[in-house]
């Protein structure tokens, strides 16, 4: 995964800011620490925005740092942000995923953060399927090198299994009660519903890819890796982790007879992402394309969640596979 590292100034610089102007620590979603009956939470990008709400419910006010139809990826702090992760009571976000939260944590210390990394060991990102990385020999190896030291060469789109995102509401929901023991039962038993819904979700997965005449799915870049290996899929994707990337000839050629090869009738591309490669290689194989959601954030506007773009991506992979 090819991630661009925020300059190491980041954090301090807008730290000073902040002393200089007098930003107070507050965001779009609310200040932190304005309410003092809930915790404020801020949240890295929106998997974990919505698992903060639906396990803290009224006991928290959570506010994410990326906002609608941004791609998280890349994400870089404002001062204004920087000061909600100062200030948040609980910090919820993906070590490895994006370097500039890594660095606000790092630079605002306190034991304040929780790493859903930590909570549930990530897949490696090579798991699921093929990527560009495996198949072009020295081409980007720099790059690669240097995914392997921010990520240690593993794949963080974890939500994407619903159980493993159902572990890690679990221990979302001790780690709130434990700053927050009057309420700990409540955001155990949200924790609790939230699993319910999680494995009803996962039942209709299982059942509805069962039994489909095509395994393989192209995708735009390798996001879909737990999905795939939780129900016996084959990810093949443009290109690797960060969907920035820029995939050679040689990459799209591959891909390409790989699509004509497995019979694909959908090439995927994404909501935040230029559909303009996926195109490109559906036009060459005489496929069609389709949105297959990694749920990295929302479009501005949605009212979609979670498990709505969970499902509408079961009714779109159902119909690419012949599904049953």
């Amino acid at each position: 995964m090819v991630i661009r590292s925020a300059p190491r100034t980041l954090a301090a610089t807008a730290a000073a800011l902040l002393a200089l102007t007098g930003v107070a620590a507050c965001g779009e979603d609310g200040a932190a620490g304005a309410d003092p009956d809930r915790i404020d939470v801020v949240a890295a990008f929106y998997p974990l925005q919505y698992l903060a709400e639906r396990v803290g419910g009224d006991g928290v006010n959570v506010t994410n740092l990326a906002k609608p139809g941004a791609e998280p990826h890349d994400l870089e702090l404002n001062p204004g942000q920087v000061g909600e992760v100062t200030e948040a009571e609980l910090i919820v976000y993906l070590k490895g995923f994006q370097p500039a939260v890594d660095e606000a944590i790092e630079q605002s210390g306190g034991d304040r953060s929780f790493d859903v990394a930590g909570v549930q060991p990530l897949l490696d990102a090579s798991a699921g399927g093929h990527s560009h990385d495996e198949e072009e020999g020295h081409e980007g190896e720099e790059e690669e090198e240097h995914a392997e030291e921010e990520t240690g060469g593993k794949d963080p789109h974890v939500w994407l299994d619903p159980t493993r995102l159902a572990t890690i509401g679990d221990q979302l929901a001790q780690r709130l009660g434990q700053a927050d023991p009057d309420r700990a039962a409540d955001y155990t038993a949200r924790a609790a519903t939230l699993r319910t819904e999680l494995e009803t979700l996962d039942q209709e997965y299982a059942t509805g890819l069962a039994n489909c005449q095509r395994r393989e799915i192209v995708v735009s870049h390798t996001a879909f890796g737990y999905l795939a290996e939780r129900y016996q899929l084959e990810q093949v994707g443009i290109t690797g982790l960060t969907p920035e990337d820029e995939p050679s000839p040689q990459r799209l050629a591959e891909v390409a007879e790989e699509a004509r090869e497995h019979g694909a009738t959908t090439i995927f591309f994404e909501t935040l992402v230029s559909p303009k490669v996926a195109e490109t290689i559906a036009r060459e194989v005489g496929a069609e394309t389709a949105v297959l959601d990694p749920i990295e954030g929302l479009q501005p506007g949605s009212e979609d969640d979670y498990l709505a773009i969970m499902r509408t991506n079961l009714t779109t992979l159902k119909s690419a596979l012949s599904c049953p």
